[in-house]
């Protein structure tokens, strides 16, 4: 009798284990490099909002290469860090041709896939903290300016709009 009864006992617990799931998504078996993948994907065809502004004559001049002038310069999630000293300035953003610097990352131009002067949507190679990732980008000015909206996209990025307030001079 103990002869059948561990094989059954074992047959029970492999009918009840659920062995593997044919429909798992892309999360069951990928890694997440960064703790910016964590967050959920942001739509990689966000619509346009009212907050960039028609092409004008003067976005056909803009060098499809470097993020336009118009984008660069510093910009702070809070106003009160446009003047801290570097290395307090938690929230800082710095945006220049080719690059972006936030307080503890660095992201460089890689590829441009939209541009004007008041927008971009470009691919960037960032490292920070002992780690590499990539990540696909859309700039826009709004407000007059005084406004840039950040919103990452991809498999990782964070959701929604990132405002930052242009620093002073």
């Amino acid at each position: 009798m103990m002869r059948w009864t561990v094989p059954a006992a074992l047959l029970t617990l492999a009918a009840c284990s659920g062995g593997q799931d044919d429909e798992s998504g892309p999360e069951a078996s990928s890694t997440i490099g960064t703790p910016q993948q964590a967050a959920r994907p942001a739509p990689a065809d966000a619509p346009a909002t009212d907050e960039a502004p028609a092409p004008t004559g003067a976005d056909a001049d803009v060098d499809e290469k470097t993020i336009p002038a118009a984008i660069r310069g510093r910009w702070a999630l809070d106003p009160a860090d446009c003047s801290k000293r570097p290395g307090t300035d938690l929230t800082v953003l710095t945006v220049e041709a080719a690059d972006l610097r936030f307080h503890e990352s660095h992201g460089e131009l890689k590829r441009v896939g939209e541009s004007q002067a008041r927008h971009i949507v470009a691919d960037f190679r960032f490292s920070g903290e002992g780690e590499e990732w990539d990540r696909r980008m859309r700039l826009d000015l709004a407000d007059g300016g005084k406004t840039l909206v950040r919103r990452d996209m991809g498999e990782g990025a964070a959701a929604g709009a990132i405002r930052y307030t242009r620093c002073a001079g």
